[in-house]
């Protein structure tokens, strides 16, 4: 029986970008930085631990998907216990926020992008947080 999902794949153009983005501005843990036939292999993680994001090379003919501006690109979608305190980090080490936190009917979410440009979901965790 399935218990877990524990790797997700991003498709990026620039691996070493990626994973200086996922690693220095994020501050994901690097678990993984390898060549296996000629293919780079590497893992970053979140603080939990629960998930490893795999930064794979993006295929010639693979584009980002389209998406409207309102909405992320990619289908991951990551939490935190505070959205204000975690943009105000993020947004200090560079990175750039298209939807800063807003509160919902469902609750706080933001959208922030790598440095290709790809968009990212970013909500707070229902247990946390700021009232």
């Amino acid at each position: 029986m399935i218990s877990a999902v524990s790797q997700v794949a991003i498709p990026v153009d620039d691996q070493e970008c990626a994973k200086e983005f996922w690693t220095a501005a994020i501050g994901f843990e690097l678990v993984r930085d390898e060549t296996f036939e000629g293919e780079r292999w590497i893992e970053v993680r979140p603080p939990d631990g629960n998930l490893l994001l795999v930064l794979s090379k993006r295929a010639p003919h693979e584009q980002r998907p389209d998406a409207p501006d309102e909405l992320p690109h990619a289908n991951v979608f990551f939490t935190c216990e505070d959205i204000e305190a975690t943009h105000r980090q993020l947004t200090a080490r560079g990175v750039s926020f298209p939807t800063p936190p807003v509160e919902m009917h469902w609750g706080w979410w933001a959208m922030f992008e790598d440095a290709e440009g790809t968009r990212y979901a970013l909500g707070q965790d229902a247990r946390g947080g700021t009232e």
